[in-house]
């Protein structure tokens, strides 16, 4: 029986390092907003949200493992290796429990963590030789739930700050925006993608106010609340399904925020999730179509290499069978009764220059065969006319 291949580390540590601050971070948010900020959602959905996405990350782990004959990628590191593993499925629970509302109903809220853990394994594009998933878990389970819950909601923003007055209703989405601009900035490596994604969002609040004349204060204010603030830190700068170049960057973040306004334009509710589940996915289908593109490209170099490959061999064959020998004249021999018929096994150089050639000169007539290619060939001398 053939060892199981090693798994590849499945984030380096610079990511690692981020999803652990993330994990913290929306920890310490959902213990101090059920005990202070006034989360209406009932305390024991987050236990049941995390069991669920745990588990489910685990099952389909060594499902995976098994199909691609490698070892679960939760094993060989003691239990640092098991928490390292669960960090994004922490993350995940967490975000969808917290950011849904789905009145009373805990089941609906476990089907959306259900989605958003194995979204990861079913919405998935080539990127540098390797499977990864393109769509923003936490994100589409929240948008599918949206999508087929009609009743169901996005938790109230007034939520993270219900409990707190006197001024620190503003210290919330400070510490929120503080903290998370540093994780990003020094972790992420998403800046690019927060200023495109920031200007973009202001941008089209003034367009659609000039447009539909729909007031534009409005739009902008927006951009102050706890909500859009931990959209834009902990939500759409998700390092697993956005593009890492500078450019990619700018085009994600813009583009999410140019969907967003038409979104709102056309009178869709919630356009923050369905705008970032579009664009993650026209960015999946662009991943492969580059890969099928990629592939098309290199089996037609390969076939082109392999063509003049053969075209070099066989010139190198019938050099080697035909090498012109010292001296041979540049004219073939003269023509003859027989029509420059071409005998058989006549070697492409010409017979060789002799005495009675003057120099090679072509006289008139010449056929265009050379002489018999045959080391017995003896040299034929036709009379030229004056």
């Amino acid at each position: 029986m053939s060892a199981q291949k090693t798994a590849a580390p499945r984030h380096n540590p610079k990511v690692t390092t981020a999803l652990r601050r993330f994990a913290i971070s929306i920890s310490v948010l959902n213990v101090f907003g059920y005990s202070v900020l006034g989360f209406e959602q009932p305390w024991t959905w987050p236990l049941i949200a995390l069991a669920t996405g745990y588990t489910l990350e685990i099952v389909l782990e060594v499902l995976g493992a098994r199909a691609e004959g490698r070892a679960p990628r939760f094993l060989g590191g003691g239990a640092k290796g098991v928490m390292e593993f669960l960090l994004p499925a922490h993350i995940t629970s967490l975000a969808v429990n917290m950011l849904s509302y789905v009145n009373d109903l805990v089941w609906v809220m476990v089907f959306g963590v259900i989605v958003a853990v194995g979204t990861k394994w079913v919405l998935r594009a080539p990127v540098k030789g390797r499977m990864r998933h393109f769509m923003n878990p936490s994100n589409f389970g929240i948008a599918v739930i949206l999508v087929l819950f009609p009743w169901a909601s996005i938790a109230p923003p007034y939520q993270f700050t219900e409990y707190i007055d006197g001024g620190f209703d503003w210290l919330v989405p400070a510490i929120i925006l503080t903290l998370g601009t540093m994780l990003n900035a020094k972790l992420t490596e998403r800046m690019w993608l927060i200023l495109a994604w920031v200007g973009g969002f202001a941008l089209q609040a003034i367009v659609r106010g000039l447009l539909f004349d729909t007031s534009i204060p409005a739009g902008l204010a927006m951009m102050s609340g706890v909500a859009f603030v931990l959209f834009t830190n902990y939500m759409i700068t998700d390092p697993g399904t956005t593009p890492s170049s500078k450019w990619g960057q700018i085009a994600f973040g813009g583009s999410v925020a140019a969907m967003y306004g038409v979104l709102t334009a056309m009178s869709i509710a919630y356009g923050l999730f369905f705008a970032t589940a579009l664009v993650c996915g026209i960015r999946g289908a662009f991943l492969w179509t580059a890969d099928v593109v990629s592939k098309k490209r290199a089996e037609e170099a390969l076939a082109l290499a392999a063509v003049t490959q053969a075209v070099a061999r066989a010139d190198a064959a019938e050099a080697a069978a035909c090498a012109c020998p010292e001296g041979a004249c540049a004219c073939p021999a003269p023509a003859t009764a027989a029509a420059c018929a071409c005998p058989e096994g006549a070697c492409a150089c010409p017979a060789p220059a002799t005495a009675e050639a003057a120099g090679c000169a072509c006289p008139e007539g010449a056929c265009a065969c050379p002489a018999p290619a045959t080391a017995e060939a003896e040299t034929k001398k036709i009379p030229v006319a004056a």
